[in-house]
C-alpha cells in the first residue's frame, strides 16, 4: 500500500531520464526549491494549459529560484517533441515505468478509454532540505493545480 504523501513528508527520491535524456537524480538537486508537476498527457488540452501556465509565468518562479520538474509517463522521445512544440522552458522528465508517479501516490490506475496507469495531475513543493511543504493530488484530470496557494507557500519560503 502506498504511503500518502503530505505537508512535512520526505520527498522520495528518483532518478529519471528527461526530454533530453539526461539522467534526473531529485537528490542532486538538495539545496534548491523545487516545483514538482505530475500531469497526466503530454498533447492534451489541460496538461497543456498547465504546463504553459507555468512557462508563462516562469520569471516568477525564476526570481524565487525554484526548479520546475514537470513529469508523465510519456517516452522521453514524446516529451521532446512536446517541450519543443509548446517551447516549454523547464524539465520534463519522463516515469515510463510509473515508479515515482506511484511513490507520490499520484497514479491513475484506471484513466480514460480504457488506458492504465497514467500519471495524476499532482503539484509538489519541495523545500532545499528535501521536505514537501505543499501538496496536491488531483482525481478530476481536468482540474489544475491551485496555483494561488502553490505561489503563496513558495512566497513563505524565501
Amino acid at each position: 500500500m502506498a504511503i500518502t504523501i503530505t505537508k512535512g513528508s520526505s520527498a522520495p527520491d528518483f532518478i529519471l531520464y528527461s526530454s533530453e535524456k539526461k539522467q534526473v537524480h531529485l537528490a542532486e538537486l538538495q539545496g534548491q526549491t523545487i516545483l514538482l508537476v505530475f500531469f497526466p498527457l503530454a498533447f492534451t488540452n489541460t496538461c497543456t494549459k498547465e504546463l504553459c501556465l507555468l512557462r508563462d509565468d516562469i520569471s516568477r518562479y525564476n526570481d524565487l529560484q525554484v526548479t520546475i520538474l514537470a513529469i508523465s509517463v510519456d517516452s522521453p522521445q514524446t516529451l521532446a517533441r512536446y517541450k519543443e512544440d509548446q517551447q516549454l522552458n523547464f524539465m520534463l522528465l519522463s516515469d515510463f515505468n510509473k515508479d515515482v508517479s506511484r511513490a507520490y501516490d499520484a497514479l491513475y490506475e484506471e484513466f480514460s478509454l480504457g488506458m492504465r496507469g497514467v500519471s495524476k495531475r499532482a503539484a509538489f513543493v519541495i523545500d532545499s532540505m528535501g521536505v514537501i511543504q505543499y501538496a496536491e493530488v488531483l482525481e478530476n484530470a481536468s482540474h489544475l493545480p491551485n496555483f494561488d496557494a502553490i505561489n503563496s507557500t513558495l512566497a513563505k519560503m524565501i
